[in-house]
């Protein structure tokens, strides 16, 4: 990246800027772009919020639903070992701009997990973001390897930070109008999805989907994380998170400028103790348990909300906040084995229904042909075990017990034929 942008490898992300004079300058030169913003925002999400009522739940494709996030170049020889064991048939692959030398090592993974379905985040850096011609070659370059191995392009990420290179909504329309531009004259059948808007920050999202550029969207990407507020069912200001999910669709349904496709391509919690690899402070970082059962419970009430195409889980291999920890050697976190059964129960179930109680939560899906139900409880309590379950813990062991105890880590209960 040109300075003062920097990336930080230890979290995955660009380091902050430090360089306040120069944040000043540029978003002073963004101004309008800034107010056409706040202009927006007023109008389009009063609109959105009335209307979320009238929006219908889809039906959601469970085997589309569950995608893992994953590092090419991170531990490869173990990272299609843990990609094989997991079984997941949906990925989500980053690339950085700046980096176009990694393009054939890319393609040769990509080539190997032939048998996914691929989501590419292509990460901008301040260069291509102000050089639009050098973005052109970029891309052309990369729809024209790629087209074949990659079943949805998410253009940008993170738009709403500074650190990510963008001051401005308008520096990132005209930054998607270049891959809208080159779909529409020299790559019809690739997939484009964007916005890429980080968190509850809605003003952002509204002037994406809302604005005078000529461009389309086949769908809207969105990194909505929810670990600043702890429990994933935690509220902010008066929205849970199947609240900000429910805006955000409507939002996307009312747009002209897209399908009605939402995609989560960017969620975790930071995990305590593994600085400088977290990517927060160590006040937001949770335990490994609390980890687990956040990023489950995030994934169950996305799922329920049947308004969520596919979510990432970000990501495989991270010290930081991955399902894998590589800084001495490979060791699988606990949440491992909970992606890999939630997975194994939900990726071909039918959602029927979520009921939420007095802080209560139960998932009600069909998996061949019988109920699952998935049960937590934000304060415990104890449920009978009946004849006619069979219960499981969040990693799958059985559990026998006649009085179960519900709490923070959901029990997965078959329930048999009870005639």
């Amino acid at each position: 990246m040109k300075v003062p942008f920097r990336w930080d490898d230890y979290s995955d992300q660009p380091a902050l800027l430090k360089d306040k004079e120069y944040k000043k300058k540029m978003r002073k030169r963004e101004y309008f772009s800034l107010l056409k913003t706040f202009l927006t925002a007023v109008i389009v999400l009063p609109i959105s919020l009335v209307a979320m009522p009238f929006v219908k739940r889809k039906h959601i494709k469970s085997e589309d639903f569950f995608s893992m996030g994953v590092d090419f170049e991170r531990e490869e020889e173990h990272t299609q070992a843990l990609l094989d064991e997991l079984e997941v048939k949906s990925i989500l692959v980053r690339f950085k701009l700046w980096e176009m030398d990694s393009l054939v090592n890319l393609k040769q993974f990509l080539i190997k997990n032939s048998d996914k379905k691929v989501i590419l985040k292509i990460l901008q850096d301040r260069e291509n973001i102000e050089d639009l011609e050098l973005l052109k070659t970029n891309l052309t370059t990369l729809f024209k390897e790629l087209e074949t191995h990659v079943d949805i392009f998410e253009i940008a990420s993170t738009i709403n930070r500074s650190k990510w290179g963008f001051f401005s909504v308008d520096e990132y329309n005209r930054f998607y109008q270049v891959a809208f531009d080159l779909k529409t004259t020299m790559f019809q059948n690739i997939k484009l999805i964007g916005s890429g808007v980080i968190d509850f920050e809605y003003h952002y999202t509204a002037h994406t989907l809302f604005n005078a550029f000529k461009y389309k969207y086949n769908g809207i990407s969105s990194l909505l994380y929810v670990d600043r507020r702890g429990a994933p069912e935690n509220m902010q200001f008066i929205f849970s998170l199947t609240d900000k999910i429910a805006w955000l669709s409507t939002m996307v349904w009312l747009s002209p400028k897209t399908t009605n496709e939402l995609y989560i391509t960017e969620v975790n919690w930071p995990i305590s103790n593994t600085a400088p690899y977290a990517p927060t402070s160590e006040h937001e970082c949770v335990s490994e348990e609390l980890y687990a059962n956040y990023m489950l419970r995030y994934h169950l009430l996305a799922f329920a909300s049947q308004q969520v195409e596919s979510l990432s889980w970000h990501q495989l291999i991270a010290p930081g906040y991955g399902l894998v920890d590589n800084r001495k050697n490979i060791k699988k976190r606990a949440a491992f084995t909970t992606y890999k059964y939630m997975y194994k129960n939900l990726k071909d179930a039918q959602f029927l229904r979520m009921d939420i109680k007095r802080d209560y939560y139960i998932l009600q899906c069909l998996v061949d042909n019988k109920l699952l139900q998935i049960h937590w409880s934000l304060k415990e309590t104890t449920l009978k075990n009946e004849d006619f379950f069979t219960v499981y813990s969040r990693d799958g062991a059985l559990i026998k017990d006649p009085i179960l105890t519900i709490g923070s880590s959901p029990l997965y209960i078959h329930i048999k034929d009870a005639k």
